[in-house]
């Protein structure tokens, strides 16, 4: 069963939170609290009361790549979304047409998961194998062979010339959703935790559960006893349109990491993921005992209810339209009838929606 949610436009966030007027930061959205069959209204920068000494936060450490490159196939304008690099030195792709409004999408990656349809003219069909795309700096790409036999959305392209990680530093820009108000540097699609890898790695859309986290309120948590566990995944370009089930992304459990999580299980503490990201991440690396270990590589986990979670209690995460793999993992955490509660008093509430709105903390 999926919560009938239609959300009206004028709740889809139009600009970042700080935007909006003079003394605001980050941490001033409004967080929904779910806690069992409760629902509070508080802000985030009230975290902090909210958690208590023990609690370890898990956090994606993913930087937010500029994924979106103008190219074209012969003499036909095309956007061009990096989604994944892959081991072989392939980049898997999305091509969409462009709108002459800058916007290339209408969703983020915690909603992947989630959301609705995405901007940029429409969605271009991967394809044929051989078709080569030409991209600013001398790069090219060359077209072989869809990610996946369910879509042809996606298709890993071999690469030309000089590398990609510097064809984005230099042409490229954030994935831009289609109900934002304009185009926003890099940094504002930046959270807190970001960590540049050393490759160029890093995710094509936002993370956006951690975006409402400022240095400030990290030292808050810090020194009331919270603790942090960061982990990595890099998300890809995921579909709303095709509603498909996520496809396999490269994630790091460190073993730094997995013996916090580890400790605080064992210690009592609620172990609380930061995004779908998180959860994604963190299940990869844990075995059937429940025991988190240092792990590397691949992950194609997908929560559902029946998998269940043997090492996440709670959840931070933002508001998004429903699409079936977000919510089998939010009823596998909370169950469905504390998620439809939720959605309902979102709602009601008149909470932003999408990746520079609210959040939605659901706490076991």
């Amino acid at each position: 069963m999926t919560p009938a949610v239609r959300v009206p436009e004028e709740l889809s966030a139009r600009v970042p939170v700080e935007q909006r007027r003079p003394g605001l930061d980050r941490d001033a959205v409004r967080m929904l609290v779910s806690r069992g069959a409760g629902v509070a209204h508080h802000t985030f920068s009230e975290l902090p009361r909210l958690l208590r000494a023990g609690d370890l936060l898990v956090v994606n450490t993913s930087a937010t790549l500029a994924a979106a490159v103008d190219g074209w196939i012969g003499h036909a304008r095309v956007v061009v979304h990096f989604s994944t690099a892959g081991d072989d030195g392939r980049w898997a792709v999305e091509l969409r047409e462009p709108d002459g409004l800058g916007t290339t999408r209408a969703r983020d990656a915690d909603s992947a998961r989630s959301a609705p349809w995405r901007g940029g003219g429409g969605r271009r069909a991967g394809g044929p194998a051989g078709s080569e795309v030409c991209l600013p700096g001398g790069v090219r790409l060359v077209l072989e062979e869809p990610l996946s036999g369910r879509s042809g959305r996606l298709w890993w392209a071999r690469v030309s010339g000089p590398g990609i990680p510097g064809l984005l530093r230099e042409h490229g820009r954030p994935i831009r959703y289609s109900y934002t108000e304009r185009d926003q540097p890099l940094s504002v699609y930046q959270t807190v935790f970001a960590l540049p890898a050393a490759d160029g790695a890093g995710s094509a859309e936002m993370p956006s559960a951690a975006r409402p986290f400022t240095a400030r309120l990290v030292a808050e948590l810090v020194s009331r006893g919270v603790r942090f566990a960061p982990v990595t995944l890099h998300t890809g370009v995921a579909s709303a349109e095709a509603h498909e089930p996520p496809y396999p992304e490269r994630f790091v459990v460190p073993a730094a990491s997995a013996r916090l999580i580890n400790a605080a299980r064992a210690d009592g503490g609620r172990v609380l993921a930061v995004g779908t990201t998180a959860v994604r991440a963190v299940e990869s690396a844990a075995g059937a005992d429940g025991v988190v270990r240092a792990r590397a590589g691949w992950t194609s986990l997908v929560v559902t209810p029946e998998r269940g979670v043997r090492v996440v209690d709670g959840l931070l995460t933002g508001l998004h339209e429903p699409e079936a793999s977000h919510l089998l993992m939010l009823e596998a955490i909370a169950g469905r009838a504390a998620i439809e509660r939720g959605y309902e008093a979102a709602l009601q509430g008149r909470y932003l929606w999408h990746e520079f709105g609210d959040v939605h903390l659901v706490l076991p």
